[in-house]
């Protein structure tokens, strides 16, 4: 095969830090990858405890959030690319509010939908990896981007679809990312209690009853490039909290225990294997 492209569409600054970073890491050093990140997470708030209240931070989220996410680009070895939406943030109440006006998640499809066309002709990936259809978790700009990913992955290869967006370009493989599935949170929190250790995921486990379980077709041995995600991940200063849940299990256990990232592939042009894959870019051939 000629040089792997992979092609790693995210809502928000900081997911691809927390959605397959570490296989990220591992594609850049066999050939190219960009994410493409739909909005500039202009309606996050401070995570992290250590800047609560930096009003200088808060007035300028999108501004800071895009030098956070410079850096973690830097820190993975990947390229990457701003689609240009708003932030639609997170609803909260009973009933939910609206979405604000402009948002990625309200704007017409075919907006975002040209865009990442455009960037997918341009680019070549053979593989995408996205959202599942409930977004990963239920916040709309992830459900959005999992309506994006799909259409404009069909309509990329579409000669008669957005004709000035470039050549048309066939993706071979479309993957959803599975990070948080039910069989590693469960592996590593028993070997941390095994150890003495506090587990960050009980909480997640009394609750993963809500959560509807994705059938993982593909894992990364990506162990070796868990320090490119950790640095990716802090990066994210505003986001990600040093002391907390992202960075509360010992490495030496993770990577004992789960070392890979793993993935559900959602459409392929070259067929499934009845094994789980070790390789995004397993039969795809020049």
């Amino acid at each position: 095969m000629s040089q792997p492209r992979l092609m790693a569409i995210h809502a928000h600054p900081d997911d691809e830090s927390s959605k397959g970073a570490a296989t990220m890491a591992y594609y850049a050093t066999l050939g190219r990858v960009r994410v493409v990140t739909c909005t500039g997470g202009e309606r996050g708030s401070i995570l992290n405890p250590r800047l609560a209240g930096r009003t200088d931070i808060e007035e300028n989220m999108h501004e800071v959030r895009k030098v956070e996410m410079a850096k973690a680009a830097e820190a993975l070895g990947i390229e990457h690319h701003w689609l240009g939406f708003i932030d639609s943030g997170l609803p909260e109440g009973d009933p939910l509010p609206p979405l604000p006006d402009g948002c990625f998640s309200v704007v017409p499809l075919e907006e975002p939908v040209g865009k990442l066309v455009a960037q997918i002709r341009e680019f070549k990936p053979q593989v995408v990896t996205t959202y599942n259809e409930l977004g990963g978790y239920p916040h709309p700009d992830h459900i959005r981007v999992h309506e994006v990913s799909m259409a404009a992955v069909k309509a990329a290869a579409d000669p008669e679809q957005f004709p000035g967006a470039g050549e048309p370009w066939e993706v071979s493989k479309v993957y959803y990312d599975v990070s948080f599935s039910p069989e590693r949170i469960l592996a590593i929190h028993e070997e941390m209690e095994k150890a003495g250790l506090e587990s960050p995921f009980l909480d997640w486990l009394n609750n993963r009853g809500r959560s509807p379980k994705r059938v993982a077709t593909t894992r990364i041995d990506a162990h070796e490039f868990f320090p490119q995600r950790d640095q990716a991940l802090l990066a994210h200063a505003t986001q990600i909290d040093p002391d907390g849940f992202f960075m509360a299990v010992p490495r030496d256990i993770e990577a004992r225990v789960w070392p890979w990232e793993e993935f559900e592939l959602a459409y392929s042009t070259v067929g499934e294997s009845d094994e789980i894959e070790t390789d995004l870019f397993a039969r795809i051939e020049d």
